[in-house]
């Protein structure tokens, strides 16, 4: 399992791994400068060996952008901007469907968060679709493909809540 959490000897929140024995999760063990202080990754989404995650780095469309990194032998690659998705604004918190066909993502529109949906055409990502505005983000679907989010609540500029909606796909 991998996870995030802000613990003791680490700044900020890190991302962790946890092993299953059969009663339980053990063996924690941070993930390492790799991901953490040399690729900049903040939230992320993985599916297979594969994690997508969002990050102010250096060589980007500005922002927050959605990057991508593959694990093989153990070691993470190199990331790849994913351009055809990426716009000046903040674009973050990814979302892979579990058929690796869907990219959900946060996106800033008219000022305020909103979720976006990419689909994979041939190896690449078509030009993200607006789907849900106004204060929505974070997306996640289901088996079903139903798809949950926060949607945040303002009130003179300061956040009052965030609640869980979810869509459901007919």
């Amino acid at each position: 399992m991998g996870f995030a959490s802000a613990r003791e000897g680490y700044t900020g929140v890190n991302m962790f791994t946890a092993h299953w024995d059969g009663t339980g999760w053990t063996d924690y063990e941070y993930s390492g400068d790799r991901l953490m202080k040399d690729m900049k990754c903040g939230e992320v989404h993985i599916r297979g060996d594969d994690l997508y995650f969002h990050s102010d780095r250096a060589g980007g469309e500005g922002g927050y952008d959605i990057w991508m990194t593959s694990r093989g032998g153990g070691v993470w690659s190199d990331p790849v901007n994913l351009y055809q998705i990426n716009s000046p604004d903040m674009d973050g918190w990814p979302f892979i469907s579990s058929d690796g066909m869907e990219m959900w993502f946060t996106r800033t529109y008219l000022g305020t968060p909103a979720i976006y949906r990419s689909v994979d055409a041939d190896g690449g990502w078509t030009a993200p679709e607006l789907m849900f505005s106004q204060f929505a983000g974070e997306p996640t679907l289901d088996e079903q493909g139903n798809l949950y989010f926060v949607h945040h609540y303002y009130e003179n500029n300061v956040m009052i809540e965030a609640d869980i909606y979810v869509a459901y796909r007919k």
